[in-house]
């Protein structure tokens, strides 16, 4: 429906030049009485006009070249709105376009031959992941989908260190538990890697090599058994949560190819660079921020700065058109630093786009859980998986907005009602092929025919829900919010519940019924459409 409304306002050009200068946009108005879509054009150019907002809005009107038989009714409301209500033959043909494109409805070229890299999840392997790691694994592979789905080539991503002291104390810590295991006392650390894991790994070794290792310095086998396991299973993590990286990049690469000593250089030619206190200095305050930072301490050790500077240039050297970060709260204050590095030496860091997510807190009855049996101060994302299921992790994770702090209630998470909205989309998918499977006894088609027969208020309605997925989808997209999408079903399955209850299929006039069956089809395909973008399964029973 929007896309009918933006031909139209761009006709309307030649008449109002003034509406080139303003953003035009439509709204879906918060009650079905005021109209499908509402424009704030007219007040926009109040102050370019200089005229009153409701005498602009009727030459906006005036000006608009609408088919009859498309918009029924334009109304100028409060200050200014337009409201456009389309006409209910109009708004029946998204039945066909439902069932023409299934899998398919939804999707879009408009970026179609771009190609994106989302890197996410980028935990060390020093332990399992923990909720905090699987909202942005999540949070991150549903962004990937959404791009996928507006055209997007995309590239899953995931950054690693697998040097520097956090490395030395994973080594350390397998070994003293190691030591453990052949029965000796031990010290260990508050500071060193608590939990089970690390006891696992360490009987593995005994288990395997007996006694042999127990002069064997930390940072060899211990270390690198330590890595090869934990990564293993963050891998087997990810995986069940559907998640399937297409790179692994480790940090060592950067070193290894030059890449920070190239940076290095670079910095010292341009003149951003400088040596203090034996350490050398980005100078970020000429920059754009507000002080400038160590990039090598005057150990030789390079901050993270140096080589997240490198990294991105990389990224950005593969021909990337868009890359997109997904950080934990504890990088909001940091990246800016690496994204006026990178355009200091000429990338254009407009290409990058960061999403910052904030923690997770599991409750259960308005208590804070911990769930872990591992003894340490966490919980995984496996132990949550096998608490209320995978569909539901990733709908909660995804139906927040990132930037607010989320609380997971494991209470509403395993109900099996309305209060759940994992099972109210889910419930709705289910009961609408329960539908398709029982009208086969009543010999009732899937037909298109007769679509003029849906004029009930809450087929109308769910009709222009209907319309509104493919823009709710790229909005999503191109704004990287996947909750929006979560509000969006929502909305969906509560109208599609709304036509179920007042609108009977079974038992009604056959061309009426037939109608009512192909709007029922359409809504259980974007039901089906829209889950699947965010990496849940739309049951066929339930």
């Amino acid at each position: 429906m929007k896309e009918y409304l933006y031909s139209a306002f761009k006709e309307a050009e030649s008449k109002i030049p003034q509406l080139k200068e303003i953003p035009i946009s439509f709204d879906i108005p918060k009650s079905i009485e005021h109209g499908d879509l509402s424009s704030n054009a007219a007040m926009l150019l109040t102050k370019i006009l200089k005229k009153n907002p409701k005498a602009i809005a009727q030459e906006i009107i005036d000006s608009l070249n609408l088919d009859s038989s498309v918009i029924v009714k334009t109304e100028i409301a409060g200050p200014g709105f337009i409201n456009f209500f389309f006409s209910s033959e109009y708004t029946s043909k998204i039945i066909k376009e439902i069932l023409d494109k299934k899998e398919n409805f939804g999707k879009s070229d408009k970026y179609l031959g771009k190609r994106a890299n989302v890197e996410f999840v980028s935990a060390n392997p020093t332990g399992p992941l923990t909720v905090g790691h699987g909202r942005n694994a999540v949070v991150g592979d549903t962004v990937a989908n959404l791009l996928e789905w507006i055209g997007y080539e995309v590239e899953r991503e995931y950054y690693f260190n697998n040097a520097g002291r956090q490395m030395r104390v994973l080594g350390d810590s397998v070994k003293l538990r190691y030591l453990e295991t052949l029965g000796e006392k031990i010290t260990f650390p508050e500071d060193y890697y608590q939990g089970d894991y690390i006891k696992e790994i360490a009987m593995q070794l005994f288990i395997k090599h007996g006694d042999e290792l127990r002069n064997e310095d930390p940072e060899s086998i211990f270390k690198d058994t330590a890595e090869q396991e934990i990564f293993f299973d963050i891998k087997k993590s990810l995986k069940n949560l559907g998640i399937n990286h297409k790179i692994f990049f480790n940090e060592n690469t950067l070193y290894e190819e030059g890449k920070i000593e190239e940076l290095l250089k670079i910095f010292k030619e341009k003149n951003l660079s400088y040596e203090k206190d034996g350490a050398i200095w980005l100078k970020l305050s000429e920059l754009g921020q507000t002080e400038d930072k160590v990039i090598v301490k005057n150990t030789g050790e390079p901050t993270y700065r140096l080589p997240d500077i490198a990294y991105h240039a990389v990224k950005l050297d593969r021909g990337y058109d868009l890359l997109i970060d997904l950080f934990g709260s504890d990088h909001n204050a940091t990246y800016p630093d690496v994204m006026a590095g990178l355009k200091a030496i000429g990338y254009d860091s407009s290409k990058v786009k960061v999403l910052i997510h904030q923690f997770v807190t599991i409750m259960d009855g308005g208590e804070v859980v911990k769930m872990s049996t591992r003894k340490a101060n966490y919980i995984t994302i496996d132990e949550l998986n096998e608490e209320v299921g995978i569909d539901v992790v990733r709908y909660f994770f995804n139906m927040r907005n990132v930037n607010s702090h989320m609380i997971f209630d494991l209470a509403v998470a395993k109900k099996q009602s309305d209060e759940n909205p994992v099972f109210y989309l889910q419930y709705a998918h289910a009961r609408i092929s329960s539908i398709l499977r029982r009208v086969q006894e009543e010999q009732l088609e899937v037909s298109i025919n007769h679509l003029d027969l849906l004029t009930h208020e809450d087929e109308q309605a769910l009709l222009k829900v209907l319309h509104n997925f493919k823009e709710e989808v790229l909005n999503s997209a191109e704004n990287l919010e996947s909750h929006k999408l979560c509000t969006y079903l929502y909305d969906l399955a509560s109208s599609y519940h709304r036509f179920n209850r007042s609108c009977r299929i079974l038992g009604t006039e056959r061309h009426l019924a037939e109608a009512r069956l192909a709007l029922a089809f359409a809504t259980m395909v974007v039901i089906k459409n829209g889950l699947s973008i965010l990496g849940v399964t739309a049951p066929e029973q339930m």
